[in-house]
Parts: structure tokens; C-alpha cells; sequence
């Protein structure tokens, strides 16, 4: 069993029960899981590896609870910069129905290279459309050579236009073809087992592109095989009207009528939801990906995470596709979400005095939500932290940078309010997936070269 030493870290952030900084801090990791966390001088000596990382901060993994990877194809595609939602997509599903095989490949690699170099150590990707003979295994076969954890989402869309939904017909699939291939990759490829690598989702994709009952048999289907279930939602006002125009309910409570609360479900977006609404996520035990780029770049609005969190909401964070947030950086958007909550609390108090205002994000709570929340969000209680029995999933910066100049009299913070830097080491399971900020596993000049020339072949048709 190979052993790895983690020592000499100036602050290592357990994020532990106690939310510990250990000053001088260590691991020692055997098999890919913590034995000891501690003062480096109380671990032990020797080991397979030895990592020494004076000067720098060491992080629990990034978790990242909603992505599109294969959108990085597709990134400020000129007619789609200025729209909301709705127009968003209807301007990209048609570029996206050209996809091949080989695209989803080279746009997962892109992604999840992205995320890796910004301190995530486990990614749920969110894949809906499976044009041209594209299937969910080429995400999972590629994923596996950058190295990250992988919550593979078999997403699908069944309402096409001709049905009153919103996507092309050419884009959506049979709902019969939807389970049997749901049902074949759960068996395929889910690891239930603390460490899993790739693990199944389902992911019927929006309330306005696929029906009633494919979403109740989807539920029924993951609870069946134990998986978990996730979907876009209250993320635009377009959607809210559509859902009171189709089902007659808001989107909250078309999700009870099909089925889709529980402690098993986590929901992308989440902004336009009520008091009324976060107590119904509450009870449940329902789950939020917060994804504050999108948001703001969509002009979708500011989701109400502080009040979620106050009210005891899981939320994990999310970039969202890389064309509706244009990177991958998961450190930056723990930044996004920290910021977006303090103007949304600046708006709320407006006309309040300065005692009644609304409270302020704070950095390390928008670090618990990149990381403990994450892994609640996706059910996981391997991740998220650094301690004895846990994944060691963990990242590290040096601080002795230009990036953190002055600001080393709390590095934690710095982490969040400076501007996002690269990792200087990724470590999933204690293997190194970035080592002295560069990719370990895949050349970084050749995935670039292979991204942008599948980009060119889909732009132009």
C-alpha cells in the first residue's frame, strides 16, 4: 500500500468539525486516504513519497456540483453573448446538435483540466444531449485520463417543440431509449464505495424540455439503484411563467408533483425561489448548486444561498457550462459567490440602519461551500475534508506570490478576496494531478490545440 507525506504546510485548512488551521500542518496517507492529520512534527518521518510544502496553503478539493463540460466548445459564440436563458440556448442547440464522439472527449479533458488547475478534485458534469452517436462513456473514458472524481450525469431531453418544449426535435430522444441507456450505465459504471472514482447520476435536463413522466420514472428508476438525481431549476422567470403555463405550479412544486424532493436531489440555480420554497428544500433534505457566474452573466438574478444557508439548505457551488460562465475555475467562483451575496445582502438593506442589515458572506464560509457543501450537496462523506478516514483530495497554493503581496496576515482570505490563481498542486487520492501548477496527465499546449480545432469544425458546421 504506497504512503504519502504532506508536511511543512503553512496553514493546512482541515475544514474538519472544528474548521481547524493547522499552522505547520500535515497528512500522512496511505492507500489514498488520510491516517493522520496534524503538526507536521507529529507525523511520521518517511514514507513512499514525501511532499514538502513550506510555504504554501493546503485545501480540501474543490467539489464542483454542476457543469456542462462539453460547452467549453462553445464559448462567447458572438449571437449567444448578449441573451438571457431562453434565447441562450435556442441560439446553441443547434451548434451543440453537431457534436461527435470525439468533441465530448476533447471538451471534457478541456474542462476538467480547467477545474484541476483551480484546486477541484471531484467534478459532476451534467451531459443532456448525445448527438451523433455521442454517448456518456466517452465523458467517463476521458475523464479518466485527467484524473479527477467524476459524478457523471446522464442527462436527457425529450420535449422537443413540436411537443410545446423548448429544444429542437433534432436534439431530443425517446424516453423508452432515455431509462433503458440510464439503466445500462448504473450498472456499467456507479461505485457506491467510499474512493469511487466515477459515480451515475440522473439528470432528466429542465421542467421545459422533458415530461412529467420521464422525471417520475427517472426518480423511480435512481431509487431503485440507489443513484442520485439532479435538474435545473427556478433558475430564470421565462422558466417560472412556463411552468405555471404548462403544469400549473411554480417550479418547486411541479418538482413534488413528479416526485423530485429528497435528501437523493440536488437542483441547479435555484434564484428565483421563496421563503415558502427554501423550507420546502429544507424538509426535504433537497440539495442547491449555486452557480453565481451563470447567473450574473445570463442575467438570471442572485439565488438567496445566505438564506438557504441559514435555514440549513445543503449547497455546494458550480461553474455551470463553460458558455454560459465561459471558464472552468472553481476557485473563482467560490470569489463570485462571496461577492454576489454581499451585494445581494447591500440590496436587501438598503433601507435598513446598519445594525439591521443583512449579514456579509465571509471568505471561509464560501470555502465550506466549495467544499463540505459540495460534498453533502452530492452525498459523498468521503470528501470534502481533510481527516483521518477521508479521500486525500487536496490542493495547495504557494503564497509567497505577487497575488497575495500584503495579505498573508490571513492566507485563508486571501484565498478568496485576492484574485484566483492557478494550483500549484492537485491531489486526488493522493496521486498529483497538477504538480508545480502544470497538468500531470495530459499535455496542456496539445489539449489546447485539440479543443480549439474541435471548436472551429462545430462553429462552422
Amino acid at each position: 500500500m504506497a504512503t504519502l507525506l504532506v508536511r511543512n504546510c503553512a496553514v493546512l485548512v482541515t475544514m474538519d468539525e472544528k474548521r481547524r488551521e493547522i499552522k505547520h500542518g500535515g497528512m500522512f496517507i496511505r492507500d489514498g486516504f488520510i491516517e493522520q492529520v496534524g503538526e507536521s512534527d507529529e507525523l511520521p518521518n518517511s514514507a513512499d513519497e514525501v511532499l514538502d510544502l513550506s510555504d504554501h496553503i493546503v485545501l480540501p478539493g474543490l467539489i464542483n456540483t454542476h457543469h456542462h463540460f462539453y460547452q467549453t466548445l462553445t464559448r462567447v459564440v458572438p449571437a449567444a453573448q448578449n441573451a438571457n436563458l431562453f434565447q441562450w440556448l435556442k441560439t446553441l442547440y443547434p451548434i451543440w446538435a453537431r457534436m461527435t464522439p470525439q468533441d465530448v472527449r476533447v471538451s471534457t479533458q478541456t474542462a476538467l483540466s480547467e477545474l484541476a488547475l483551480s484546486g477541484c478534485t471531484t467534478a459532476s458534469d451534467h451531459l443532456y444531449l448525445f448527438p451523433n452517436g455521442s454517448r456518456l462513456d466517452d465523458e467517463i473514458e476521458a475523464a479518466a485520463e485527467v484524473g479527477l472524481r467524476l459524478q457523471a450525469s446522464r442527462g436527457s431531453m425529450s420535449l422537443g417543440e413540436s411537443k410545446g418544449g423548448l429544444p429542437p426535435d433534432s436534439v431530443v430522444e425517446d424516453e423508452a431509449s432515455i431509462l433503458r441507456d440510464s439503466q445500462r450505465l448504473i450498472e456499467q459504471y456507479h461505485d457506491p464505495k467510499p474512493g469511487a472514482m466515477v459515480q451515475i447520476v440522473l439528470a432528466p435536463c429542465s421542467p421545459f424540455s422533458v415530461t412529467g413522466e420521464l422525471m417520475r420514472e427517472s426518480a423511480a428508476l435512481a431509487r431503485q439503484y440507489g443513484v442520485r438525481l439532479h435538474t435545473h431549476l427556478a433558475e430564470t422567470q421565462d422558466e417560472e411563467q412556463f411552468c405555471l403555463q404548462k403544469f400549473g405550479y411554480r417550479p418547486v412544486e411541479y418538482m413534488e408533483q413528479v416526485d423530485w424532493l429528497g435528501e437523493d436531489v440536488w437542483f441547479a440555480h435555484s434564484v428565483h425561489v421563496n421563503d415558502e420554497e427554501i423550507e420546502i428544500y429544507r424538509t426535504s433534505g433537497s440539495g442547491v448548486a449555486h452557480c453565481p457566474t451563470s447567473n450574473m452573466r445570463l442575467a438570471s438574478g442572485i439565488a438567496p444561498i445566505l438564506k438557504m444557508l441559514n435555514q440549513g439548505v445543503k449547497v455546494g457551488l458550480g461553474v455551470d457550462g463553460s458558455a454560459s460562465n465561459d471558464g472552468s475555475n472553481l476557485l473563482e467562483e467560490a470569489r463570485q459567490a462571496m461577492l454576489v451575496a454581499r451585494l445581494k445582502a447591500a440590496l436587501e438593506g438598503a433601507s435598513l440602519s446598519q445594525e439591521d442589515s443583512p449579514p456579509l458572506m465571509t471568505a471561509r464560509q464560501a470555502l465550506e461551500i466549495a467544499t463540505r457543501g459540495g460534498a453533502s450537496v452530492l452525498g459523498r462523506n468521503d470528501i470534502g475534508s481533510l481527516e483521518v478516514g477521508k479521500c486525500a483530495d487536496f490542493f495547495a497554493i504557494h503564497l509567497e506570490r505577487l497575488d497575495y503581496a500584503g495579505a498573508l496576515h490571513d492566507p485563508v482570505a486571501a484565498v478568496v478576496f485576492c484574485a484566483p490563481v492557478r494550483a500549484d498542486y492537485t491531489v486526488v487520492g493522493g496521486r498529483l494531478v497538477v504538480k508545480h501548477g502544470r497538468l500531470v496527465n495530459l499535455e496542456e499546449a496539445d489539449l489546447v490545440n485539440r479543443h480549439n480545432e474541435a471548436a472551429k469544425r462545430l462553429l462552422n458546421g
